[in-house]
Order: C-alpha cells, then sequence, then structure tokens
C-alpha cells in the first residue's frame, strides 16, 4: 500500500525592507538581503560552528563581566542600509543597546564587531563586499576568521589590516579593553580522554 502526502504550499512572506512577497524555497535556509534580493547563506558545517562557539563563549564571558554590551551569534540580523546581515559572531557596546533590550527582530543598526568565519564555499569578492558593507554601515571592527590557514585578521578600516597566527593573541583595545584571546585556542582539536 502506498501512502499519499499532499504538502501544503510554501507561506508567502513578506519581506521587512521591500514589501515585495516571496516564496521560501526552503524556510530551513538562512537569507540575508543583498541588493533587494534575498541571497541563501549557505550552512558552514561543524568546524565552522565550533569556532564560532568558543569565540562566541570567550567574548561573551568578557563582556558580561565587564558590562560592555552584548554578544550574538550566528542567528542575530542586522539591517545595513537596504541589506540584513547575519555575522557569525557580533557585538554591540552596551551604550547603543535601548534600555528595553535587545530588539525582537532585525537590529536597525551595525554591530560594533562583526566577526565572519570563512566557509570552504565563500567567494573571496563576497568577504571583501561584506568587509566594506560593514566599514560604510558604521561597524568599528571586522574579524576575518580563517579556519583554513588557522588565521584571524582584524579590520580595523578597509587598508588597516593584522593578521593573527596561532602563536599570536586577540585583542580589541579600543572596544574591548582587557579581552584576550589564544589565536590557537580557536583552532585547536577536539580533546579526547
Amino acid at each position: 500500500m502506498t501512502a499519499t502526502t499532499q504538502l501544503a504550499p510554501q507561506p508567502e512572506v513578506a519581506p521587512r525592507a521591500f514589501g515585495l512577497p516571496f516564496t521560501l524555497i526552503d524556510p530551513e535556509k538562512q537569507l540575508e538581503w543583498v541588493n533587494g534580493h534575498a541571497e541563501v547563506k549557505e550552512m558552514a558545517g561543524a568546524r565552522h560552528s565550533r569556532i564560532g562557539v568558543k569565540l562566541s563563549a570567550r567574548l561573551d564571558t568578557f563582556v558580561e563581566e565587564h558590562h560592555l554590551g552584548a554578544v550574538y551569534g550566528p542567528d542575530a540580523t542586522f539591517t545595513i542600509g537596504p541589506r540584513e546581515r547575519i555575522p557569525d559572531v557580533s557585538f554591540v557596546t552596551a551604550a547603543r543597546i535601548p534600555p528595553e533590550g535587545d530588539p525582537i527582530g532585525p537590529w536597525k543598526i551595525a554591530p560594533d564587531l562583526a566577526v565572519e568565519i570563512v566557509s570552504p564555499n565563500d567567494l573571496i569578492e563576497e568577504v571583501e563586499t561584506k568587509i566594506r558593507e560593514y566599514f560604510a554601515a558604521g561597524v568599528q571592527q571586522v574579524w576575518l576568521v580563517s579556519p583554513q590557514l588557522q588565521t584571524v585578521s582584524i579590520y580595523d578600516a578597509l587598508t588597516k589590516v593584522t593578521i593573527l597566527q596561532a602563536g599570536d593573541e586577540l585583542t580589541s583595545p579600543a572596544l574591548l579593553p582587557g579581552f584576550r584571546c589564544p589565536v590557537a585556542a580557536l583552532f585547536q582539536p577536539i580533546a579526547r580522554n
């Protein structure tokens, strides 16, 4: 006996920024708005996620202990001009968080710090475009984490980049005074007994 299941049509969604309806092809995918079009943000994988969790945990612990603001993970959306971007990790200073706290929907501001973890399927042109957009929107610093090279590139401006390697410490004196994280700690293999 064969069972037949009828699938419900995909929901119509009106994008906040553009007011145009569209059908979600796969509602499980994350989307970023780029130049008025929804672009699928490809799923990055376990290694990418683990690096993001390690960095988020260290940042969040430090930020909470020093009452500096809030750290967000890869589900926080930021409206940057006509675009919506989803950094892998982000930080917003306490001074910029409204008294009522986090917004229910996307932030209407750029984060102070945006962290992008490079995925194997990322194109350099797309990564560079994101970095330019972040700075144009007012982001103070961008960290570009490369799992393949095991480096962290700190962008203080489009033309001011510091590349850190395994023996270096990740710091941000202007945004996160006192924060220190060994770069090697982000890329350590899983500990085993």
